[in-house]
C-alpha cells in the first residue's frame, strides 16, 4: 500500500490491494464522520444523481397531495 499526501496534508491517496482492506479502511473512514456529514455526504450523492439524469431537486415539489385528518381524543 502506497499513501501520497497531498499539498495541505489533510488529503491522502491510499492503493488498495487487498478488496477486505478497502472495506475496512471505507468503514473506518465514515465511522470517523458525524452523523451529520454523512447525512450531508448522502443528500449531495442524491443531488449528484439527480443532476446526472438532468433533474433539477431543488425545483421538484411533493407528488402527492398531503391530507391532515384531526382525530377526536380517546
Amino acid at each position: 500500500m502506497a499513501i501520497e499526501t497531498a499539498a495541505g496534508g489533510n488529503r491522502s491517496i491510499r492503493w488498495i490491494t487487498d478488496r477486505k482492506e478497502q472495506d475496512a479502511e471505507t468503514y473506518r473512514y465514515w465511522q470517523s464522520r458525524t452523523t451529520a456529514e454523512r447525512m450531508e455526504a448522502v443528500a449531495d450523492l442524491v443531488r449528484d444523481g439527480y443532476a446526472a439524469k438532468g433533474i433539477d431537486v431543488d425545483a421538484q415539489g411533493s407528488k402527492r397531495t398531503l391530507v391532515r385528518i384531526q382525530r377526536p381524543l380517546r
